[in-house]
């Protein structure tokens, strides 16, 4: 399941491929081509191990949340700390891949669609590295929601596209950063920001993500003596939990949960339920679990979380639903905002609000089992980029 998957057309089962015009397909044949040579290729292992080491701060720690789970009283807790890579999220370890690359085939600039700013700040930090140029394409509502973010995409030498059309979220970000590709494919380079798009984008996400579940894997039986019981992330287009889902999906004693946001409620425009409410269709580029209409037309989706709404996924979560690896769940709006809380009060962590999806599931989970099973939790991100928000919309009833 591990090493099969995509085929060499970039399908999982019946989901991915690539649904482009032939013009641009050549160059990302030319892409495929590029990353199939370079992920053998002994130089370009050791230049990205190492920046992962001295420059984000790899490994990261597993970490025992003794508070939260002698609290609860059921199972026992567990964070991967995602949060305290450089940049603050696990996108640094894809966009550091995606840079080299891009660097290796000779393009000028790299361009990207972000929502929560967690991608295009760490795609800003990994083209300051390697001086290229980037472009940043953000939905105007998600400017005003991640301000923080901005900033430092600015700091860093970016250039932040506001977008102004449709939802102004994230779905339309993608839009206008693919169209903007689209009129010069040969000089810049499209560094997806999750398991998403045309092969081999979710394949190669993927790859650079998986260092998340096999230094997990390796840390949480050195503490414990055996893996987990349970397993679980937040899933938007899904990069963060593939990440940690890859290493174990071949270890039948492990549970792996995916979690969605349901947001305010199942109404059409009201969440991003993906897989749990959408069907087959094609978006961007390939074929994945879709919000649509009935034109199959991507729908409207919502997320107190702006990494989240998004109305596809990637193409492997897709592939796992069907064969049923993966369950994946939903947690609303208010249960994150709680989840955010009790966290950061608890165990002195302030998480993402996608991460805390994942922690909100986690301690609904955690109740029900006994205090001899464990619970691994990817913490993906840390939430400084969201307590001007928290506090704005949700201060007065948390006592901000």
């Amino acid at each position: 399941m591990t090493t099969n998957l995509p085929n060499s057309k970039g399908y999982f089962g019946e989901y991915g491929g690539s649904f482009l015009p032939e013009t641009l397909q050549k160059i990302i044949d030319e892409i495929t081509e590029s990353y199939l040579s370079i992920r053998k290729d002994e130089n370009f292992i050791k230049e990205l191990k190492d920046l992962y080491q001295f420059y984000v701060g790899r490994p990261s720690p597993v970490y025992y949340a003794k508070n939260l789970s002698q609290i609860l009283g059921g199972a026992q807790i567990y964070f991967k700390r995602e949060d305290l890579n450089h940049t603050g999220a696990h996108k640094i370890n894809h966009c550091l891949g995606e840079a080299l690359l891009a660097k290796r085939m000779g393009k000028k600039k790299v361009i990207a669609e972000t929502g929560a700013g967690q991608h295009g700040v760490a795609l800003a930090t990994a083209a300051a590295l390697v001086n290229l140029e980037c472009d940043i394409y953000m939905g105007e509502i998600d400017i005003q929601k991640e301000h923080p973010n901005v900033i430092r995409m600015k700091i860093l030498g970016a250039k932040v596209i506001p977008v102004t059309q449709g939802t102004k979220t994230l779905k339309d970000a993608v839009d206008a950063a693919f169209m903007a590709y689209m009129q010069d494919p040969v000089t810049q380079f499209y560094a997806i920001g999750s398991v998403v798009g045309p092969h081999p984008f979710p394949m190669m996400v993927r790859d650079f993500q998986q260092i998340v579940g096999e230094e997990a894997r390796e840390q949480f039986q050195a503490m414990t003596g055996k893996l987990p019981d349970n397993l679980v992330a937040c899933v938007g287009g899904g990069s963060n939990a593939i990440g940690l889902f890859t290493a174990f999906l071949d270890d039948e004693d492990v549970d792996i949960y995916g979690v969605e946001p349901s947001g305010r409620s199942f109404k059409t425009g009201e969440h991003a339920a993906t897989l749990t409410k959408g069907k087959p269709g094609i978006i961007h580029g390939f074929k994945c679990y879709l919000l649509q209409n009935e034109n199959g037309e991507p729908q409207e989706v919502y997320s107190v979380a702006s990494g989240l709404d998004y109305p596809g996924v990637g193409p492997q979560h897709s592939y796992l639903k069907d064969i049923d690896r993966v369950k994946y769940k939903t947690i609303n709006d208010n249960e994150a905002i709680e989840a955010f809380f009790e966290i950061s009060r608890k165990e002195g962590i302030i998480p993402a609000l996608e991460s805390a999806h994942a922690i909100a599931y986690t301690i609904k989970m955690a109740k029900e089992l006994s205090a001899d099973k464990t619970i691994l939790v990817n913490l993906s991100g840390r939430g400084d980029k969201d307590i001007d928000f928290v506090a704005e919309k949700y201060g007065k009833k948390y006592g901000i």
